[in-house]
């Protein structure tokens, strides 16, 4: 974020570069800076003759040098957007020539996304020497939440760690989406506002009772009769809550319960950075690990692959409520 930021800042006070390879698996970022080039470069009046987007399945990468090699009309530049430019993947070592001998006074921002480029050839560092080049990595799951808190204060709210986790599970670590669900939730809630679970299922759906996170809990007290509950809620509602994903998060689940057990140092603080989670939930796997030894985690975490395979449809007699069913009898007895 802070690569950024200092993107735009270069961009805000006059020192826009004459490219920008924007490249990686996170389209966010790199939709976020050239948004940001394509409305604030020029003003209104200039557009009109001097910015143009152009999209990588419908042009040539001669034809992005020809447009990029144009002078600006009454501007002092001249913006060229090529979206979608991974499409061009096999042929953009061409734009090389171009770079050795950029249009100073044109801004050429391309759009790489879910690639990058191999930084071994000459166009990822001749682009970086002359211009920008950004990759854009996508966050693990355990960082994004720390990004939502982020993005929050950045506006002035704020929100509460299961409700961060509660998102993630359903949104997974696509940051596009969340931005889309945090922009609704500050648009309805007041500024200063602490976000918490029920905000979340008022005005985005995600039930604050029955998800992958309450379940996990559940199990982890050995709680049968609220595990059988988010179980049969699951049933009812199987579009937003796949097996394959359930089963998935409590393997995670597990996986992260075993590294506790093999921890030394089980203060929170180590915990926490260890098992890649926020401190407010490591009681969680204390308590957890009580109910479940080391052994018993070994096999858990056997039932949950043989779970894994069932659920996507190899060798499984039973639908997918009896195989969640029979997978919590397994887990917790």
């Amino acid at each position: 974020m802070n690569e950024v930021n200092q993107i735009v800042s270069d961009i805000k006070n006059g020192n826009a570069k004459p490219i920008y390879f924007l490249m990686g698996e996170e389209s966010y970022y790199i939709d976020k800076i050239s948004d940001y080039i394509e409305q604030n470069v020029l003003s209104e009046e200039e557009k009109g003759f001097n910015q143009m987007v152009l999209y990588g399945r419908d042009v040539t990468v001669e034809e992005i040098i020809s447009q990029a090699k144009r002078f600006p009309m009454m501007a002092e530049k001249t913006v060229i957007i090529v979206k979608e430019a991974q499409d061009l993947s096999r042929t953009i070592e061409k734009l090389v020539p171009y770079v050795e001998n950029l249009q100073e006074s044109t801004v050429l921002v391309i759009n790489y996304k879910y690639k990058t480029l191999d930084k071994r050839k000459k166009l990822h560092k001749i682009a970086s020497k002359y211009g920008v080049v950004f990759e854009s990595k996508k966050l693990y799951e355990n960082q994004v939440a720390d990004w939502i808190r982020k993005v929050l204060n950045g506006r002035n709210y704020q929100m509460e760690p299961k409700a961060a986790l509660m998102l993630v599970e359903f949104l997974g670590t696509d940051l596009s989406k969340i931005s889309n669900e945090l922009d609704k939730l500050t648009l309805i809630l007041p500024e200063g506002t602490i976000i918490n679970p029920a905000h979340i299922e008022e005005n985005i759906g995600i039930s604050k009772d029955f998800n992958n996170f309450e379940l996990r809990k559940a199990v982890g007290n050995k709680n049968v009769v609220k595990a059988n509950q988010i179980i049969n809620y699951f049933s009812n509602n199987p579009k937003s809550n796949p097996t394959v994903m359930t089963v998935s998060l409590l393997n995670s689940y597990f996986t992260q319960l075993l590294m506790y057990h093999g921890l030394q140092d089980k203060s929170k603080a180590n915990v926490a950075k260890n098992l890649g989670v926020s401190p407010y939930f490591v009681n969680d796997y204390v308590e957890a690990s009580r109910n479940y030894p080391m052994r018993k985690v070994s096999q858990v975490i056997g039932f949950l692959r043989e779970a894994d395979v069932k659920s996507k449809g190899v060798g499984a007699s039973l639908s997918q409520n009896d195989l969640l069913k029979e997978l919590l009898f397994k887990i917790m007895h």
